[in-house]
């Protein structure tokens, strides 16, 4: 199936819905009626934001289909298409199941690529390096850099992502991967067959390119991973999990100064120096003057928070404008012009030293440029670790930047999610994205909520700013897992609350003699941590804001999820504070279109993790009464599924004694 030329809206819509009707290639036997009805709304909308070149945001709730439901239209429109989704995980999973899927069901001879970001691409020059020169820390990461050889032989793309079982935090991917930093591009000896620019290239050749959004912020930031020249190319973009768009360009669009940069910086400048140009300059006094400077802004950072143990985000008027800080910045920008001047002039002995001379350049520019007041319209703030210290600079949103992308060539433009905000104008996402004049869709899950999902929020409970929330929240937790067997997501709003919530629980089980394993974020990656809860489904895990989101356990292996409270944003976080100032001079309400707003989608999303199919039941439970009680509790309860409401613990029992019943033995 497949359409020649531009299509009209009739016949691209057309096409769109018989290819989800029952004769159609997309057709399947076990999808109920409900769900093929809204799957095919959404897409018929998506078709007509495609013809006519428009700007379209659609929530679709869980089990709607929306994958296909975008690329179905975007495929048989014969234009060149862009889909950006959240992580790299995502984009895997779409390149190598959905997408090949829905092209050869639609029958359409298209080229795909997959482009990440560099950090995702063996670097085959840093590999060498690595190989003669690197100082590994344990005879662990000398085994992953002998895997990551043995594997580079076969490997076609480079891509990390294939090799099983490497750890994302191994301590050996900064070695063999590349940086902005230093990249030696056409002048590095492995330029011919270098895989990120081989990745660059399959993209710009192919009809469908897969992205992420952090790839393609950071492109339209530094104007380096290639985005520049795909995305005038592109007649469609889709931007699928659209809500994480903000907080992937914030973050990229903003610029940042740390320690462990200037640190690395100094390595790589006493390494070419002594390998290249040994004795022609002072290369241990130049970079041990970087190394200073960067222990310097450190100690003028931290203050009286010397001996922090955990990382903190400071307020940057609390550091800014003082003498020592001040003075760490103009001291690191005289380091960075010394090593600039040398390595100038020794510029000519090998290419390693002109990438030098512009990573020292922007040190420089941005060590004066934080040392200056903020720019109107964006904050700073200054995270502050037990080790290190990064200054931030960012602005409020994406909306100047995504106004800009819109107006810059007539294309669709699609944003999707599950969640995108509470109210018909879906505003806490098309507000800081700039997009209030998009047409705005809205369509349910398929799912029969109120027969298989029940809500217990416990009246006579500690309010969360009380000593006692903690405890109470794990005993509260653990009957309920104990009369399920387990099975069962306890969610944290801050990482503080991890530690008391999983000790008191695994306590508890241990007092109990109940063999229910507890497991925690951060005493294993991941991806890790979803596999053994998986492999044991007498477990409980403890998990916090990267749980909240994305997760996907489908069947009896989860039926029940524990919110330990409300989650609003932070008060104090410097980000948050500025758009408070921000909505307070508009004459708004800072509470009701931030504070709420937040607190909303967030609930939402940790609700979502718990009905991920047709057939799922289970139990939500919010320990925090305000949801009940306050006025603004109304707003947030009818952000969630149309779950039924429990009144009491005895009620929560009892359906998770019935789920437990009907559950396979584990």
């Amino acid at each position: 199936m497949s359409l020649s030329g531009a299509p009209s809206e009739d016949a691209l819509v057309i096409a769109t819905r018989e290819a989800f009707g029952p004769q159609g290639p997309l057709a399947r036997a076990d999808v109920r009626y409900r769900e093929r009805e809204i799957q095919t709304q959404l897409a018929a909308a998506i078709a007509e934001a495609v013809s006519h070149r428009r700007v379209l945001v659609a929530e679709a709730g869980t089990g709607v289909g929306k994958t296909y439901a975008y690329l179905v239209p975007a495929l048989l429109s014969g234009g060149r298409v862009l889909v950006s989704t959240a992580t790299k995980s995502l984009q895997d999973q779409l390149f190598l199941r959905d997408l090949p899927h829905v092209r050869d069901a639609l029958g359409l001879p298209l080229r795909t690529a997959l482009l990440k970001g560099r950090g995702s691409y063996l670097c085959l020059h840093r590999l060498q390096q690595a190989r003669h020169t690197a100082q590994l820390p344990d005879r662990g990461a000398v085994r992953t850099l002998a895997r990551i050889e043995q594997w580079a032989q076969g490997s076609s793309t480079g891509d990390l992502a294939e090799l099983p079982g490497l750890d994302d935090r191994s301590s050996v991917i900064p070695l063999v991967t590349s940086t902005r930093d230093n990249c030696l591009g056409s002048d590095c000896p492995s330029y011919r067959s270098c895989h990120v620019m081989n990745a660059r290239r399959q993209a710009m050749a192919a009809d469908v390119v897969v992205v992420n959004h952090h790839l393609f912020f950071a492109d339209l930031a530094l104007r380096e991973t290639g985005m520049a020249e795909l995305l005038p190319t592109v007649d469609v973009v889709v931007f699928d999990e659209a809500h994480q768009l903000g907080e992937a360009g914030v973050q990229f669009l903003g610029i940042t100064l740390g320690t462990g940069a200037l640190i690395d910086l100094a390595r790589d400048l006493l390494a070419a120096g002594l390998q290249h140009a040994r004795g022609l300059r002072d290369w241990h006094t130049l970079a041990g003057g970087i190394e200073r400077a960067a222990r310097e802004l450190r100690l003028a950072a931290a203050g009286p928070l010397h001996d922090l143990r955990g990382p903190v985000k400071l307020r940057w008027q609390e550091r800014a404008g003082r003498d020592a800080f001040t003075g760490a910045l103009y001291g690191l920008a005289q380091a960075a012009h010394a090593g600039h001047e040398a390595v100038l002039a020794v510029a000519a002995a090998a290419p390693d030293f002109t990438r030098l001379a512009e990573r020292l350049d922007l040190l420089a520019e941005r060590a004066q440029a934080f040392a200056q007041p903020a720019p109107t319209g964006r904050v700073r703030w200054i995270d502050l670790g037990a080790q290190q210290v990064r200054l931030v600079e960012s602005p409020l949103d994406i909306r100047e930047t995504m106004r800009e992308q819109l107006a810059s060539s007539p294309k669709a433009w699609i944003f999707t999610s599950a969640t995108l905000g509470d109210d018909e104008r879906l505003s806490w996402f098309t507000e800081p994205a700039g997009l209030e004049e998009a047409t705005v869709l809205r369509v349910g899950s398929p799912f029969d909520y109120p027969s298989h999902a029940c809500v217990y929020v416990p009246r006579r409970f500690p309010r969360p700013n009380e000593p006692g929330h903690p405890a109470a929240v794990a005993a509260l937790a653990g009957r309920l897992a104990a009369a399920l067997g387990g099975r069962s997501f306890v969610l944290t709003t801050t990482l503080k609350a991890l530690q008391p919530i999983a000790e008191a629980l695994r306590a508890r089980f241990e007092a109990e003699n109940r063999a229910i394993t507890v497991l925690r974020q951060g005493d294993a990656p991941k991806r890790q941590l979803i596999q053994d809860f998986l492999a044991r489904p007498r477990s409980v895990l403890v998990g916090s804001q990267s749980f909240w989101e994305g997760i996907d356990v489908p069947g009896d292996a989860l039926q029940c999820v524990v919110i330990d409270k409300l989650p609003f944003p932070p008060p104090n976080d410097p980000l948050i504070e500025a758009r408070v100032r921000r909505l307070e001079a508009e004459g708004r309400s800072a509470f009701n279109d931030l504070f709420v707003a937040e607190a909303a989608v967030a609930l939402k999303q940790g609700a979502g993790r718990l009905i991920r199919t047709e057939s799922d039941r289970g139990l939500l439970v919010v320990c925090d009464p305000r949801l009940s009680t306050m006025a603004y509790g109304r707003r947030l309860r009818s952000a969630l599924p149309p779950m039924r409401w429990l009144d009491s613990e005895d009620d929560a029992l009892a359906w998770l004694t019935e789920l437990a019943a009907s559950a396979p033995a584990g």
